[in-house]
């Protein structure tokens, strides 16, 4: 963000989301190759395989496939220890079902 959005707010969820996003669509981009069609933009986001985001806690991945289209089915718990968060546990895994 210093380089690229240096007025932007690094503690807004909405910056955090909006790069998460960003790199999410270079990465379905990047999977496109050169064939740029809207068939295959849908299918490469559709096809995202454990990636893993810096903005992302670690351990955190995005899959997708064509019939989950739910990318981020994993957690961490945290705790307030009167200052800030702290992560406990390990990465929590869990699948949302479409209903």
């Amino acid at each position: 963000m210093d380089t690229h959005f240096p007025e932007g707010d690094k503690t807004s969820s909405l910056t955090v989301y909006g790069g998460v996003i960003a790199q999410t669509i270079i990465q379905v981009l990047k999977q496109c190759s050169d064939e740029l069609t809207r068939e295959n933009v849908m299918r490469q986001a559709a096809n995202l395989r454990d990636f893993e985001l810096e903005l992302l806690l670690p351990g955190i991945k995005i899959n997708t496939s064509s019939s989950d289209y739910f990318p981020i089915e994993q957690m961490q718990l945290s705790k307030f220890n009167g200052e800030y968060g702290e992560l406990f546990g390990p990465v929590i895994s869990g699948e949302i079902k479409n209903e």
